[in-house]
């Protein structure tokens, strides 16, 4: 892209894409959000709760390999607008069939599959038309637009249920998300078919040379790790709230949990793309790894030490949230970025199915925690957030052990 006819149609793209991906993530905080009165009304435990969240995330997992691969031959407005499709079919069903455990089980499924042609493909489609020096920008931005939505679908849902009830709510962002179809069919362009598969090279769906790319794929590794801590913390972080409210007699007068967890997602994407900045000024590495720490350190005393005060739970979580997203557009502008350009679509594909298997997992782990536990108390909520810390342990000594390459631009490339 040349010229300043280029760069025009280059930022009409990008704000098209990103205010699509807006209406197409602003049902995504619903049921979290509404996870405490669902549980209530459905006669849910704490397992049944975590896999209907989770859910979203293990459909994402097992269709994202293909349909963002399928970017690298087909076009990914094609794939985009199917997945697309797919959230609107999976938030109105939900708003007018869903009566309980499997049949919410089902249309969330659906939703996820439908987030699987839509995230990292509406990523694709900016990849695909900046250069290597603005590509961490644009993935901030692409990252920014979708953090700010998903953070006020929390808010959304829960006004949205309390006027006009919770199907009213689904039935609602299905309608935002066909928005979303209508502006990308009609305004983004079509483009031509990438070249055919040159004699020698990989074949489509051969993820082993992105996996052999290591400076790529330690920068997944840790988005696994990163979307399981995420997941957990948004999937569960109203029920924390409530559950403390409720233990220390504050259930009727204190800061609705929605709106917290609202505030905690804003303010973790704005720390986002201010991570994603020092990660270009201070070094990638750097910064992925300090945050890691902080999030270690978080998840190990947040369960334990904010059972004891709504208030402390509030800012630990708040703060918490900061940093869990403080390396989130980092590790994504890390993996595109070191990515082979004609791989760059199974790159994202392998980035995201680790990312959500994660996600996927993170759920689970709470849920199967608090009921091994024997149910929501102080301790079970501590060893459930202890568990993540944990697990980001691991991931950070896998970090270390890798080191993975800085990105053009970055400090010390």
């Amino acid at each position: 892209m040349t010229g300043t006819s280029g760069a025009h149609s280059g930022a009409r793209l990008v704000a098209v894409v990103c205010t699509a991906q807006i209406f197409v993530q602003i049902g995504a905080g619903f049921w979290p959000a509404l996870l405490p009165q669902m549980m209530q009304l459905w006669q849910l435990s704490n397992s049944e709760a975590g896999w209907i969240t989770a859910i979203f995330f293990g459909t994402y997992m097992v269709s994202v390999p293909l349909l963002v691969t399928l970017t690298d031959r087909v076009d990914a407005k094609r794939v985009y607008l199917f997945g697309v499709g797919c959230t609107v079919a999976g938030h109105l069903l939900f708003g007018l069939y869903a009566d309980g455990f499997w049949s919410a089980l089902a249309t969330r499924a659906l939703a996820g599959i439908g987030w699987a042609g839509t995230y990292m493909t509406g990523l694709k489609l900016l990849a695909d038309q900046v250069d290597a020096r603005m590509m961490s920008r644009a993935v901030t931005g692409h990252a920014a637009s979708i953090g700010i939505s998903g953070a006020l679908s929390f808010l959304l849902g829960d006004v949205l249920a309390e006027h006009f009830g919770w199907r009213s709510a689904f039935t609602i962002s299905a309608g935002t998300a066909l928005t979303a179809w209508v502006m990308v069919a009609l305004v983004v362009p079509w483009r031509a078919a990438p070249p055919p598969r040159a004699k020698g090279q990989a074949a489509l769906f051969d993820f082993r040379p992105v996996v052999r790319n290591t400076s790529a794929f330690a920068y997944s590794i840790v988005y696994c790790v990163h979307t399981l801590e995420m997941s957990a913390l948004r999937g569960w972080g109203v029920a924390f709230l409530a559950f403390v409210a409720s233990y220390t007699g504050l259930a009727d007068e204190t800061l609705s949990p929605a709106l917290v967890v609202t505030v905690l997602a804003l303010l973790g994407t704005l720390t986002s793309i201010v991570g994603n900045e020092a990660s270009i000024r201070f070094g990638r590495r750097r910064l992925v790894a300090t945050a890691m720490i902080l999030s270690i350190l978080f998840a190990s005393v947040v369960g334990f030490l904010g059972s004891t005060s709504y208030w402390l739970a509030v800012f630990l979580l708040i703060a918490y949230g900061m940093v869990v997203w403080l390396d989130s557009s980092s590790v994504t502008a890390g993996a595109a970025g070191n990515a082979e350009p004609s791989r760059r679509g199974a790159t994202l594909a392998v980035h995201s199915t680790l990312g959500y298997a994660g996600g996927f997992v993170g759920p689970l782990v709470v849920g199967w925690t608090l009921d091994l536990a024997g149910g929501m108390s102080p301790m079970a909520w501590g060893l459930a957030f202890l568990v993540v810390a944990v697990l980001m342990l691991l991931a950070l000594v896998a970090f270390l052990v890798i080191r993975p390459r800085e990105l053009e631009g970055d400090r010390g490339r």
